[in-house]
């Protein structure tokens, strides 16, 4: 039920209320109590429509994140790497997997946590879930600066551990010939513009994952991936920028939203306060 909240001039004067633009939905809860609702305005309206855009960006990404920190860590092929044991020496396979995997789940989970926080807040109109929401923003915020900081300083290092990585899943393809793991690495090489290991496409073990080449001579010989990859703040700094940018973008629009959303139900509930002290 929609009531139309009057202003306190026309209560004072003994008119009849006018309704204003602020609008009170009440509805009935689990509990069989009545919640107030505000409306929100024009901009309020189009927030919470950014918030879910944003949402949905991270819940998909999320998602990818986690099905395949999931997907290296319990599937059959890979299972064993996370034991000590013959397997993970016979494919030569660092501890570097393995902090590569528990961090693929870890960041899933947490922009998971984010996602349900922010549609439950968005969508409810729900101050404490908002409130939640924005800290969960602020600190993912700070953290990207910190990271991107970090790993420009250790370009060169990070650029290695993330070679080291790519070998391994590398390794784990042309062992088992795992799906995942193949469109995995179809979606590093099409990014990138490299094919493999060699770069070679006539002698790549791999060659169902390289990009199409751009032209006569990369029929012959293509970038190696491992030497994009290590180079990769130089190589693909374009690409590198435009990741941490456009993540940040996306963070501070929904921090900014969330904001406001919060402004916008507070002042609502203080109107609808005054207007039934003065009722009353």
């Amino acid at each position: 039920m929609s009531l139309g909240v009057p202003t306190t001039s026309s209560v004072s004067s003994g008119l009849t209320p006018a309704p204003v633009r602020l609008v009170v939905e009440r509805r009935v809860d689990g509990a069989g109590q009545r919640a107030v609702i505000m409306a929100l305005d024009g901009c309020g309206q189009v927030c919470k429509y950014i918030l879910f855009i944003f949402n949905l960006i991270f819940a998909v990404v999320g998602f990818a994140f986690l099905g395949l920190g999931l997907w290296l860590r319990f599937s059959n092929d890979t299972r064993g790497i996370f034991q000590i044991d013959a397997k993970s020496t016979a494919l030569n396979l660092s501890s570097t997997f393995v902090v590569a995997v528990t961090v693929l789940i870890t960041l899933g989970v947490v922009m998971l946590i984010v996602v349900a926080f922010g549609d439950y807040g968005a969508c409810n109109e729900k101050r404490c879930a908002l409130q939640v929401f924005s800290a969960l923003l602020a600190i993912l915020a700070l953290a990207e600066v910190v990271v991107g900081i970090l790993a420009y300083s250790s370009k060169d290092q990070v650029g290695l551990y993330i070679v080291e990585f790519y070998s391994n899943m590398y390794a784990l393809y042309f062992k088992n010939g795992d799906p995942v793991i193949g469109i995995t690495l179809t979606f590093i090489h099409n990014t990138l513009h490299c094919c493999g290991v060699t770069g070679i496409p006539v002698l790549e073990l791999a060659k169902k994952t390289c990009p199409k080449p751009d032209g006569i001579l990369e029929h012959l010989v293509m970038p190696n991936c491992p030497a994009i990859i290590a180079d990769v703040f130089n190589s693909k700094a374009p690409l590198v920028m435009g990741i941490f940018v456009g993540t940040g973008v996306l963070l501070i629009t929904a921090l900014v939203c969330t904001i406001i959303l919060l402004k916008q139900s507070k002042r609502g509930l203080q109107q609808i306060t005054t207007y039934y002290s003065t009722v009353y």
